[in-house]
């Protein structure tokens, strides 16, 4: 074994019999670069990562910078960290009022699942819901409270005592009830292919919540940092979850999640039992240098104020006599096709054509988009005249 595509197949486990198999040399702005020197427009940004591009300076140089004191020193919650308690401040003072507690973990899986023990804990309840067509991620309380079944069935049994509703289906929340520990929604569903609630349903599904007491907890791990043109998508909809998770983009190109609530929730972790919730690398001092950098660029460049803009532009130049529906909020957007067969050929004709997009697991028969954030007009017009190229070599 030579090559490094050879020990890849050979010495990795592989998630599926048909990775992409790009060998990455670098990565720069919306630009990701192989080991034979070809370009790639990252229009999914590693799959709602790199929302301000990859690489970013101030990011690079927060992780050098915080390399020359330590690295990993304590399990979280033991040690005062500069970098953990600067990032807390600033997302506690951006978040809205009662979401001025966070709790750092690893990734949008260990947040969500955290965020479930919390409602468990919080409340003193058992029963969880979530929605149809969720994603949550793969370990076994996200999965349970997930929406698709083909993923779910091999790994059964999942968790007992959930239930999953429709969303903008406004007679399903009447099965939110006092025995509701917690309520798991994403504010907007990114897997099921960009289903957007509609803003009265949001206020509805708050207004039960409210009745019930059970917790609403919002998932923003793909909608979150400024992917819809606000900082926090809840942000769209008049409303205020009493947990909010996080992650992907969070952590601005290195492994990061969290999960918000108000100090007199959150603190019911503490106690009965102690170390209610643990991690050993959440709150990584490099992970949260590098997230306070990517979240000041973020907001300094100011590149959530053009969002809407930009996502109308692909939306208006993705004008393929095949595309069946386009769905979008800010630059979140999903392309719908007849079938699969038509997305798979269209992606591989993509990235012939050195533009990366990707699918959805639980909606195959639409291609993603969720490029950087500070991707230009010229670069838009520019992918999409390389995307309209594909489209029209599979589907004429």
């Amino acid at each position: 074994m030579s090559t490094n595509r050879e020990r890849f197949f050979a010495l990795q486990a592989q998630t599926t019999d048909h990775p992409m198999g790009l060998e990455i040399a670098h990565a720069e702005g919306i630009w990701v670069t192989d080991t034979n020197g070809i370009r790639y427009m990252d229009l999914v940004s590693g799959l709602a990562v790199t929302n301000i591009g990859h690489r970013h300076p101030a990011v690079i140089e927060a992780i050098k910078s915080q390399c020359d004191w330590y690295l990993h020193a304590m399990p979280y919650g033991e040690y005062i960290q500069a970098p953990q308690v600067e990032l807390a401040e600033r997302m506690c003072t951006l978040a809205p009022a009662p979401l001025k507690n966070i709790y750092y973990v690893n990734s949008g899986t260990e947040a969500n699942e955290a965020a479930l023990k919390l409602a468990k804990r919080y409340t003193g309840r058992t029963q969880l819901i979530g929605f149809q067509g969720a994603y949550h991620g793969s370990t076994h309380g996200s999965l349970s409270l997930s929406g698709n079944e083909k993923k779910k069935t091999a790994f059964r049994p999942l968790l007992p005592d959930t239930d999953h509703l429709r969303i903008n289906v406004f007679e399903d929340l009447e099965r939110i009830t006092h025995r509701t520990a917690g309520v798991i929604l994403e504010t907007i569903q990114a897997d099921a292919g960009v289903r957007i609630p509609a803003v009265g349903f949001m206020q509805a599904l708050r207004a039960r919540c409210d009745e019930t007491g059970a917790l609403l907890i919002l998932d923003e791990i793909q909608s979150g940092m400024g992917r819809t043109g606000k900082l926090f998508a809840f942000e769209h909809y008049g409303i205020i979850p009493d947990v909010v998770t996080l992650a992907k983009a969070f952590g601005a190109g290195m492994p990061m999640g969290a999960f918000m609530a108000a100090p007199e929730v959150m603190a019911s972790l503490r106690s009965k039992p102690m170390l209610g919730h643990i991690t050993t690398f959440g709150g990584h001092p490099v992970c949260c240098a590098a997230a306070l950098a990517g979240l000041n660029a973020l907001i300094d460049e100011r590149m959530m104020e053009n969002c809407e803009a930009k996502g109308a532009l692909f939306e208006s130049l993705l004008n393929h006599p095949a595309v069946q529906e386009i769905r979008r909020k800010g630059l979140m957007l999903a392309v719908e096709f007849e079938s699969f067969e038509q997305v798979h050929a269209i992606y591989h004709a993509c990235l012939e054509r050195g533009v990366i997009t990707f699918w959805f697991l639980s909606c195959n028969n639409s291609f993603r988009l969720a490029p950087p954030l500070n991707i230009t007009e010229e670069e838009i017009r520019d992918a999409c005249a390389r995307m309209s190229e594909a489209m029209n070599s599979v589907l004429g």
